[in-house]
């Protein structure tokens, strides 16, 4: 490929992987784009089905839902790579959300699983299927079993076992990983033991109003001719599933909708699931009638797609101190540059941006789901590979291959995106080194090989990953490859953020390879951020500018095309009916770490002076109107140990005085949207816990109090630390009318 341009490089990857060219002369764009809901045309109607009741179901079908939020306090939060981001309290628990299909004659099954965390590591997909594996032997595997996150960035970060990622994360946190391990295998337990006879409906919806390319320079990078055939330089369109039984019940949904969940911005220290947990928090809180927040058997998951280079803060990037507009290819500001360089959501501030963006995604859903009648139906299959991502050989025509690289970042990698902004005089779009930095590196890491730079080329390298080994490799080499159908339904499983036009591309990819072998008509979706995490994927264009998704491509330019077809291998062998013959690849290492972090160790608990654990410290207010925040402040102990010591924790409860029968009933807990926990540590063990409730609309007038639930640590002398429960309750307030 030596002396070929680059404009040439990108012609001939479109010529194998996209065929524009081609496919204008064939007259069948408009066809692909209509049946991929992207035609500016109007949509010809496909529903067909009424998704009546009374047939016994195609599948067997079984969801779950389980808790798997882990440590809220001292533990950095996994997303914004910020170190000053670290947890303390709760806005909104962490979910698994389970759903498993299987065939009628129980032969073959898929489980999909969207957890409310940043990513899916290798670690922690290892560590789930060897649980699997001991409670079910070969039912279910790593061919079977999808790991999805839906890449929150207020969630506990820690799960990792590669080096780089222990940076940010003050390395290995058990509770973190055991945490989401222990909620991600009870949610498949619970769908496990509730399977039952039901039917799967399909449904599309565009999303408005809730998502803008946070990259616009680059995504003009790719061809004018495939641009043209997409409205928008994003994917509005979400892909839903509904799921009933036999017997008429509604046992849940998966939507995929491309967005990031950054409305909750890296200033934020409340762990919670950002705005697609908010619309699964509206959905299940509909469909769960009486339940709270956790509770009740609908589960609904709202799952990532290709978000890479989309953003939720739909005001767009400008200069927070002079708010002119910073939407430029470097992304900064004439005074104070990238660090200045922001975007913003539609809100009053990031809660209100979460909840309507939420809110957003959850109304098209519930539209959605009600009028879904398209039938899925049809036989299971699932294939997977381990690939050396660091060495794949791709073959874009007759008579040029090219390879994958080594792991690497870029410059532009720390300058972050307009989401969330970077540190130093770093800026996005940075195709030369900086002699400073560069310089630092190689004194502190390492020089670049000459091979890694000229595989990565025009990427100039600030860490050389891939070539970094102590205390253990800073990135993975070995990447899982997955694709399951439902029917005509094909889940891609991608262990990465792919962006817009790079999702556009595999699915169509995947698509064609299916009908290249008599199998029309498949569903195409892209689950997000699966299995093991590998940063970007970009195109092939949009990777020459190097913006920060560019960046963060860390297997080079060939990336996607690689990805292209290796997935498109696993379709052939699906729609050959030849999965038993793809090789397995070589296996992913699993590192004995247990714990290798520098999150310091809890200390023992103390209190003031004359005064117990669960006391009150300001009190709430005695009356209050929907609309304000009653609040109160209590002597707390380090939420670490409730962690660590309790299950099926709540740290507080929203309670009303229900007069028939001299009782309290639990209204709100700390799932609860409109509840929020914020600790604060002091010196030596002394600490406090304010309890907020935003007092919503739907309230009903009465007496009311708030309670706090607690867990003290004490440290005897030469003996082990014991764990103490503890509560304490606010005084009693009403709740009057307006």
């Amino acid at each position: 490929m030596r002396g070929r341009s680059k404009c040439t490089l990108s012609r001939l990857e479109l010529q194998d992987h996209v065929d524009l060219e081609q496919q204008d002369r064939r007259g069948d764009v408009k066809q692909r784009a209509q049946a991929e809901g992207y035609w500016c045309d109007p949509s010809q109607p496909t529903s067909t089905q009424n998704p009546s009741t009374g047939d016994s179901g195609n599948y067997l079908i079984g969801v779950g839902r389980a808790d798997c939020t882990g440590p809220i306090a001292e533990i950095p939060l996994m997303g914004f790579a910020n170190a000053d981001q670290v947890g303390g309290g709760l806005l909104t628990r962490l979910y698994s959300r389970a759903f498993i299909v299987a065939e009628p004659d129980n032969s073959k099954r898929v489980v999909f699983v969207s957890a409310d965390i940043g990513m899916v590591s290798q670690k922690l997909r290892l560590e789930v299927l060897n649980e699997l594996k001991s409670k079910y032997g070969e039912l279910y595997r790593q061919d079977n079993v999808i790991l999805s996150g839906t890449h929150t960035h207020s969630g506990p970060a820690g799960y990792f076992q590669y080096t780089l990622f222990w940076i940010t994360s003050r390395g290995l946190i058990k509770p973190s990983l055991q945490a989401v391990v222990k909620g991600i295998v009870k949610s498949i337990d619970i769908a496990h033991e509730n399977m039952k006879a039901g039917r799967i409906f399909i449904n599309r919806g565009t999303v408005e109003n809730s998502q803008i390319n946070r990259s616009p320079y680059s995504y003009l990078q790719n061809p004018a001719s495939e641009r043209n055939r997409y409205s928008s330089n994003t994917d509005k369109e979400m892909v839903l599933l509904k799921m009933v039984a036999a017997n008429g019940q509604e046992l849940g949904l998966i939507s995929w909708f491309a967005v990031h969940p950054v409305s909750m911005n890296n200033t934020n220290h409340l762990v919670n699931s950002d705005n697609v947990g908010y619309a699964s928090y509206l959905f299940e809180q509909e469909k769960n009638k009486g339940m709270l927040p956790g509770e009740g058997s609908f589960v609904a998951a709202f799952a990532s797609s290709n978000l890479g280079d989309v953003s939720p803060n739909t005001r767009g990037p400008f200069c927070i101190n002079t708010g002119d507009s910073c939407d430029n290819p470097q992304s900064t500001c004439p005074v104070g540059g990238a660090k200045m360089c922001m975007a913003m959501g539609p809100g009053t501030d990031m809660f209100d941006s979460t909840r309507i963006i939420g809110q957003n995604i959850y109304l098209k859903a519930k539209e959605i789901y009600t009028s879904a009648s398209q039938e899925i139906t049809g036989p299971l299959s699932s294939a997977h590979q381990w690939v050396n991502m660091s060495d794949v050989s791709v073959t874009l025509n007759a008579t040029h291959v090219v390879k994958t690289c080594k792991p690497a970042l870029g410059h532009s990698f720390a300058a972050g995106t307009i989401d969330g902004v970077g540190a130093f005089n770093f800026t996005q779009g940075a195709v030369e080194g900086d002699p400073f930095w560069d310089s630092i590196r190689d004194q502190l890491l390492g020089k670049p090989s000459n091979e890694t730079q000229a595989c990565h080329d025009p990427k100039p390298i600030l860490l050389r990953t891939g070539e970094m080994t102590w205390p253990y490799p800073w990135h993975p080499d070995i990447v899982d490859v997955q694709l399951a159908t439902i029917g005509s339904l094909a889940i891609v499983a991608v262990p990465g953020e792919l962006t817009t036009m790079s999702g556009r591309r595999l699915r169509e990819a995947v698509r064609s390879e299916f009908e290249s072998h008599g199998t029309s008509g498949m569903n195409v979706v892209i689950a997000g951020l699966c299995n093991v995490y590998t940063h970007y994927i970009t195109t092939y264009e949009e990777y020459q500018v190097q913006r920060y998704e560019a960046a963060s491509t860390i297997y080079g330019p060939h990336t996607l095309s690689a990805y292209m077809q290796l997935y498109r291998g696993l379709a052939k062998a699906i729609a050959t009916n030849t999965v038993q013959d793809l090789p397995s690849g070589p296996e992913p290492p699993l590192f004995n770490i247990t714990s290798l972090t520098l999150v310091p160790a809890v200390i023992a608990d103390r209190t003031p002076s004359n005064k117990a654990f669960g006391d009150v410290l300001q009190e709430v207010g005695q009356q209050y109107r929907v609309g304000e925040v009653a609040e109160v402040t209590f002597v707390s102990a380090n939420p670490r140990n409730s962690a660590e010591n309790a299950t099926e924790h709540n740290f507080l409860t929203v309670e009303r005085y229900i007069n028939s029968s001299g009782s309290w009933s639990v209204v709100h807990n700390d799932a609860s949207w409109e509840t929020r926990f914020y600790w604060t540590k002091g010196l030596l063990g002394l600490s406090n816990a304010r309890v907020e409730w935003h007092i919503p609309s739907t309230t009903e007038p009465g007496t009311y109090r708030i309670r706090y639930f607690g867990h003290y640590k004490k440290i005897p002398l030469f003996q082990p630390a014991v764990y103490y429960a503890f509560e304490g309750t606010s005084s009693v307030f009403e709740i009057i009318s307006l």
